[in-house]
């Protein structure tokens, strides 16, 4: 059987946009010669709908639009897709379907077994999960559909990843009514390591059963999520048979010989590369087009080599051209300060809304360096981007020399005041070319700063965007040297913004490291505390790190809860990302001292 998979970037909401995405899939599968094509999770409605399965009728709209795609389609091709449904739900709510459409009919349509309830995911708040689990027929072959989480029930779970209600295999109950092949329609978001998870979790099931399997998942960024596609085809030895790239959207056919012996492990193992009968799809409701194939330098031997900083840094530029495409922004503004991230945050930006898009403000202060506007300049000239040199300090002198304010501004020179007040002048100053220009604009506060309140509100938060809001410093650096010495080979971000000690400048010789314990102390603190919520005593045993520099972190962090409440929306990179995936109290008491 020749089964197509399609990565297909969708946009929430729009049903009419998504079905002519599976269209153009399905008129170019035909002519590839393709049996089946396959397409995502939820293609029809975007993933995530969230509160839009809520509302009346939305349901039913999707219905219609898969009916009627139905009539649309090429004859003689079957289509996988997904969709929200009614059809054969008996008891209210609505559920997570795959439906099989061919010759003008919709010929089967099940429904999704186990419904993640962690972390981002809500579904147990919209979907009815399966009544049971049972294969497609088409042409004489068992199709064994299932739908995202249904293959990963036996993966260890986390403390923040809860059992699925229902407690059995999918998987293992499709095999045992005689499913031929395995077939995971997804719409599984990128986290760092996650692509390599996946494959384990998939090869587990193919050593198990010794059946071929074919994963594809959504790409492209809805919100705060990212998917990173990644879509591929294992044999029934486990071997990768094909794998699409990965951050982009794509179609690529693959002839797979069901009911036959897979090759050895190793043998015809994919090196990552775009076989002949790939076809890039292309971004086909975009502006501009998705991130380029990656060199071999980039890729490595085999995807499993990729490295990580190209990961980030492709999540990244996807997450912001996504947002910037779907909510209507051809533009952005930021300010550009000399320092690491918003000199990483305006790359991305060019690369994600092209250069000629984005606009740099210089803001320099009584306090800054010379190498701060040095390297900002520098920055903008190298990118090819608009900027503009707004010197703050007459604004500075206003506010101090207003009666009341400036007296509290007086009364502690160099203070905290002050300093929120010269971010906030820079705030103000980015929001009002946004809202001049109709410009979207960019926050470039890190996941470090953000945990332990090293930002201001209204200030270097102000904006629509946060971009590396689940950047940990530590990873800034990482990506910003990846830029110069891999994507770009050459010096892009000024080398002084990466080797220079990091400091806000907003008081004099201020330097981070003089308040903050070092970033790679920081970073791995905060890591334990956040992704793994370990305590303060766990984090300090046996000297790993001194328990009153722990207890601080600790404190600050959620200290801090207020603060990333009213930040902007960004990119989720890490299992737990500020925002909907961990939910935090901001009034609230917790000795950490006494933690066990």
């Amino acid at each position: 059987m020749k089964i197509a998979l399609a990565q297909l970037n969708p946009t929430v909401g729009d049903l009419q946009g998504n079905a002519a995405l599976v269209r153009a899939a399905a008129d170019k599968a035909v002519t590839l010669g393709a049996d089946l094509l396959v397409t995502s999770e939820l293609l029809i409605s975007g993933y995530p709908p969230k509160d839009l399965l809520l509302r009346e009728g939305f349901a039913h709209a999707c219905d219609r639009a898969v009916s009627a795609l139905a009539k649309q389609l090429p004859r003689g091709l079957a289509v996988l897709v997904g969709h929200p449904t009614k059809w054969g739900v008996t008891e209210g709510r609505i559920a997570n379907a795959a439906s099989l459409l061919l010759d003008g009919e919709v010929l089967d349509t099940i429904h999704k077994t186990l419904l993640p309830n962690y972390d981002v995911f809500d579904e147990q708040r919209y979907f009815r999960p399966a009544e049971r689990v049972r294969p497609m027929e088409l042409r004489g072959v068992k199709l064994g559909v299932h739908i995202c989480e249904d293959a990963w029930y036996g993966e260890p779970h986390t403390f923040y990843h809860d059992r699925p209600l229902q407690q059995f295999d999918p998987v293992a109950e499709l095999v045992s009514l005689g499913a031929d092949v395995l077939i995971n329609l997804s719409a599984s978001p990128f986290e760092k390591d996650k692509p390599h998870r996946r494959l384990h979790i998939l090869q587990r099931h193919v050593s198990q059963h010794r059946k071929p399997f074919v994963f594809v998942n959504q790409v492209g960024g809805n919100d705060d999520l990212v998917f990173d596609g990644n879509s591929l085809a294992l044999d029934s030895a486990g071997n990768v048979i094909e794998q699409l790239a990965p951050f982009a959207e794509n179609l690529q056919l693959v002839p797979l010989p069901l009911g036959e012996g897979g090759r050895r492990p190793g043998e015809g193992r994919s090196t990552g590369r775009i076989p002949s009968d790939a076809t890039d799809i292309g971004a086909s409701n975009a502006d501009v087009s998705l991130t380029p194939a990656l060199s071999q330098r980039e890729r490595g031997p085999d995807s499993a080599t990729r490295p990580r900083e190209a990961d980030l840094l492709d999540a990244l530029v996807l997450g912001l051209r996504d947002y910037l495409r779907k909510t209507g922004f051809k533009d952005c503004v930021l300010g550009l300060s000399g320092g690491i991230d918003s000199a990483l945050a305006a790359y991305i930006a060019a690369q994600a809304a092209g250069k000629e898009h984005v606009h740099g403000l210089l803001m320099p202060s009584r306090h800054s360096s010379e190498h701060s506007v040095s390297d900002a300049k520098l920055l903008a000239e190298n990118l090819g981007i608009d900027h503009a040199i707004i010197p703050i300090d007459e604004m500075h002198r206003a506010y101090e020399a207003t009666h009341i304010v400036g007296a509290d501004l007086a009364s502690q020179p160099g203070g905290l005041a002050d300093q929120n007040l010269q971010a906030r002048i820079r705030g103000a100053l980015v929001m009002i070319r946004s809202n001049r220009h109709g410009w979207l604009a960019l926050a470039t506060g890190n996941k470090s700063e953000l945990a332990v309140g090293y930002c201001t509100l209204y200030g270097d938060m102000a904006g629509g965007f946060a971009v590396l809001c689940d950047l940990f410093k530590r990873d800034v650096y990482a990506v910003s040297r990846y830029i110069n010495d891999v994507r770009e080979g050459r010096e892009v971000i000024p080398l002084s913004s990466i080797t220079k000690a990091p400091s806000a400048e907003l008081a004099p010789d201020q330097f981070d490291q003089d308040t903050l314990p070092p970033y790679p102390v920081l970073d791995a603190i905060l890591e334990g505390l956040i992704e793994r919520e370990e305590s303060v005593a766990t984090l300090s045993e046996n000297g790993t790190f001194p328990a009153e520099t722990v207890r601080w972190v600790a404190t600050k962090l959620d200290r801090n809860e207020f603060k990333r409440r009213q930040m902007p929306p960004g990119i989720k990179l890490t299992a737990r990302a500020f925002g909907s995936g961990r939910r935090m109290p901001m009034a609230a008491k917790f000795d950490f001292g006494g933690s066990p």
